[in-house]
Parts: structure tokens; C-alpha cells; sequence
């Protein structure tokens, strides 16, 4: 096979493509978060806290898909804002349970309108049943390429 043969066509490469919507779609959310004193990392922890209470420092860090040293420090500025409370001692092991104040419920809020607005951007020129369909094809994507490493569980479930 020829080097030419070999190459990807970028225009039609899933994987490209996948990329190149993931950073526009960061761009286009960091620039609504941004004005609000907040970084992805920062909504996606609010956010994951919100719908899973008590999550741990590595739960949090998987969900948001950054490293557990990166996450304690975001969670020990969220503590001192006043966006997060922390249990003072483990309720078993070594797991801290983290939670949302009121503020951080505030903060979210207004987070989500913005993010949303972001998403429904992206998503307006599809009908719903394409939407339906992008979201099951991309599912099977995520849950293919897991599935080459048995002892990785599907992202939904990590």
C-alpha cells in the first residue's frame, strides 16, 4: 500500500471530525463560562455533583475527565469559595463525600442556561431523530472503543 493509500482524508475521518467538534465545542462553552469565573472543569464537577451528591475526588476527576490531583485542587477553591462542602473526616476509607452549597446551586444554575444554550446551538440543524441518532451512534462509539480493553467499563459507567 502506497503512503497516499495509507493516509486519512481528514475531511471524512470520524475521528478527526469527532475531534474537531470537541474543540469547537470547548471553545464555544469556555467563552459563555469564562464571564462567569469559571472554567469547563469547574461546570463539569458543579454539574456531576448536582446529579451524583457525595461523589469522591477520583469520581469527580473521571467525570471530568482530568487527573485527581488536578480535581483536589479544584475542589479545595470550590470548599473555600463557599461552591462546595466537604466531609471533615471520611464516612468510610478515605473517600471525603463532596456536595453542593446553595451558592453552588446558584452558580450552576446560571452555568447550565449558559452551557445549554451552547448545546442547542450545536444542535440546531438537526432534526430530532438525527439528534436521537447522533447520540446511539456516538454511544456505540465510546462503548467500542472501551470494549477493546475488558478490565475498562464503558464511560457511562466509570
Amino acid at each position: 500500500m502506497s503512503q497516499v493509500e495509507s493516509q486519512i482524508d481528514l475531511s471524512t475521518s470520524l475521528g478527526y471530525l469527532l475531534k474537531e467538534a470537541s474543540s469547537t465545542l470547548h471553545a464555544s462553552m469556555d467563552s459563555v463560562l469564562r464571564p462567569l469565573g469559571m472554567t469547563i472543569t469547574h461546570y463539569s464537577c458543579l454539574e456531576l455533583l448536582s446529579q451524583r451528591p457525595g461523589l469522591s475526588n477520583s469520581e469527580l476527576a473521571r467525570g471530568a475527565f482530568v487527573s485527581r490531583q488536578s480535581m483536589n485542587v479544584l475542589l479545595q477553591s470550590l470548599v473555600k469559595d463557599g461552591i462546595v462542602t466537604r466531609a471533615e473526616r471520611p464516612e468510610s476509607g478515605r473517600v471525603l463525600p463532596t456536595a453542593l452549597t446553595p451558592k453552588g446551586r446558584r452558580q450552576l444554575a446560571e452555568a447550565s442556561a449558559a452551557v445549554k444554550a451552547v448545546e442547542d446551538r450545536m444542535k440546531s440543524n438537526l432534526s430530532d431523530s438525527s439528534r436521537s441518532s447522533l447520540a446511539a451512534m456516538l454511544r456505540a462509539c465510546v462503548d467500542s472503543l472501551a470494549d477493546t480493553d475488558p478490565s475498562t467499563p464503558p464511560a457511562h459507567l466509570r
